[in-house]
């Protein structure tokens, strides 16, 4: 038994080490072309990019719908069948699911296309958002087939493939965005809306790079031929409607982030020209203050949340379906420690250089500017939290609690949404946010403690030395930041990026000292390695 929970741990460390880089990288890619994106919009970045993540928004939650929860429920079932040793239903699931979800983009991409006048307007912008969005239906097209060969992957425990795709999806889109925006920016007519079109477009561009990569690897392993495969005598037809009904819980609870992110956009702009008398330009960079400029750095943060709840779903699974509880809680536990881990030192480190890491990206930031991102990065551990909690949830088929405790939270949403924007203007959906979040969060732990019946003393004492270590690493680099005041100020971009790559990497580096003196990074990449980095530093 300890030998299958070793290759189990391993199987997660591999995993998440992949799913992490990928994710990490992307976002990276996501985060960092925005800065000479921002420098050739000129005077209209701020309005641009408020317009970019408005169809963007819209665009996420399309793809959600579109793919129903699909990658997560077939990797669901796919471990299910091969833990029960039905591999052929495996294929005979893919094979039902790539003709049905190829329809099923066709339908939404359509639907965005044809109704992207009303939700323009119902944005509170109008005519502007509309190319905009129409450009972003064609990565709805291609999307839900290609979701159904990551799930594969994922239920595979083979997350390389998965990880790729994401990689190369993201280096041929921003390659796309950056040379589009520089030709038509500084080269050509200058027209800023046309720009945002070309950089939404890019998100096709990217998708049809990633749908290469995995086809690649689908054929070097030797599965390509087996998905085509016909004449098998399996019921396709009760394959496919199974894991629908796995995968509607999953667009449910997945869209929580996404839901609220497009319940910002619809109500902010318009309720805010009833409460106060803003111009609707000066609330477009509003809105780009609060949901706009903090996403790029806080979905950096969450992705490692996002790579570690979906590593786990089908190993959390495997032991539910085998019945073997203790090494369910041990995953759960496990899981927890990593995401608080990275998230915890990584959101207190981001808040400590705020103002610097804004200066990079989008210029100095004012003071509303600069409040709004330091809050955003904050409300990170609780999205992070909910990407991780939820899945588990589902992994152990508690799919009806997991949509209740969803809905609780999106009511809460609802009731705060208008009072919070009405007292504290553009703080108000970052609070109502936070709150709503809350509750499911605290709901759905209680519910996995139960079904598990996990350490709660354990997950405790790991996040009270993980929150111990974390406030060293702030005090020791807050007294660096203040003695470092006193001979250097960054200002512009180039000062600020210095000191951010400093100080970052200081406080990275005294964490990770910390953590393999307290052997709490033998969590994240294994006792060998662990104990390997120890005796070089010469830390045992």
């Amino acid at each position: 038994m300890s030998h299958e929970n070793n290759h189990q741990q391993a199987q997660m460390l591999r995993g998440t080490a992949w799913l992490t880089a990928s994710n990490f990288i992307s976002r990276l890619l996501g985060a960092v072309y925005i800065i000479p994106w921002y420098i050739w919009m000129g005077a209209y970045a701020a309005k641009a990019n408020g317009l970019f993540t408005m169809g963007y928004n819209i665009y996420a939650w399309f793809l959600l719908v579109s793919t129903a929860g699909i990658p997560v429920a077939v990797a669901k079932q796919v471990a299910k069948y091969n833990t029960m040793r039905e591999e052929e239903h495996s294929f005979a699931l893919i094979r039902s699911f790539l003709g049905f979800m190829t329809g099923l983009g066709l339908v939404f991409a359509l639907v965005l296309y044809v109704f992207a006048p009303w939700l323009a307007d119902l944005s509170g912008v109008g005519k502007d958002l509309i190319p905009i969005m129409q450009s972003l239906a064609w990565g709805v097209l291609i999307f839900p087939s290609m979701s159904v060969i990551r799930g594969f992957f994922q239920g595979m425990n083979n997350l390389k493939p998965y990880a790729m795709s994401q990689i190369a999806e993201q280096v041929i889109r921003v390659i796309w965005m950056l040379l589009a925006t520089f030709i038509i920016m500084k080269l050509g007519s200058g027209d800023y809306l046309a720009a945002v079109t070309q950089s939404t477009f890019a998100a096709f561009v990217g998708m049809v790079a990633s749908f290469a990569v995995l086809i690649y690897f689908l054929a070097q392993e030797g599965s390509l031929k087996r998905v085509f495969e016909t004449g098998d005598k399996i019921n396709s037809k009760r394959l496919l409607v199974d894991t629908i009904k796995e995968a509607i819980p999953f667009i449910l609870t997945g869209s929580a982030i996404q839901l609220f992110q497009i319940l910002d956009q619809l109500t902010f702009i318009n309720s805010m020209s009833w409460f106060t008398n803003y111009s609707n330009e000066d609330l477009v960079v509003m809105f780009s203050y609060f949901s706009a400029n903090p996403n790029k750095i806080t979905m950096i943060l969450i992705s490692v949340g996002v790579s570690i709840g979906s590593v786990g779903l089908p190993l959390l699974t495997e032991n539910y379906v085998k019945g073997d509880l203790k090494a369910a809680s041990r995953l759960v536990q496990d899981s927890l420690t990593l995401l608080f881990m990275f998230l915890l030192p990584a959101t207190v480190g981001v808040v400590m250089v705020g103002e610097p890491l804004y200066t990079v990206f989008y210029g100095k930031p004012d003071s509303l500017a600069l409040g709004l991102f330091v809050f955003a990065v904050l409300q990170s551990i609780i999205l992070g939290l909910y990407m991780v909690l939820s899945p588990m949830l589902q992994a152990m088929f508690r799919n009806r609690k997991a949509v209740l405790y969803f809905i609780y939270g999106s009511i809460a949403k609802l009731v705060l949404q208008l009072p919070t924007i009405a007292l504290f203007h553009s703080y108000g959906p970052l609070i109502s946010t936070t709150i709503a979040l809350i509750i499911p969060n605290v709901l759905m732990y209680r519910d996995i403690c139960k079904v598990t019946g996990v350490k709660r003393k354990v997950i405790l004492k790991r996040t009270i030395l993980i929150s111990l270590l974390t406030l060293v690493m702030f005090l020791l680099i807050g007294t660096i930041q203040w003695l470092l005041g006193f001979f250097f100020q960054p200002s512009g971009r180039l000062c600020s990026f210095f000191y951010v790559a400093l100080v970052g990497a200081m406080g990275g580096g005294l964490y990770m000292v910390m953590s393999l003196r307290t052997y709490l990074l033998d969590k994240v990449i294994g006792k060998a390695q662990a104990d390997r980095l120890r005796a070089k530093f010469k830390l045992s």
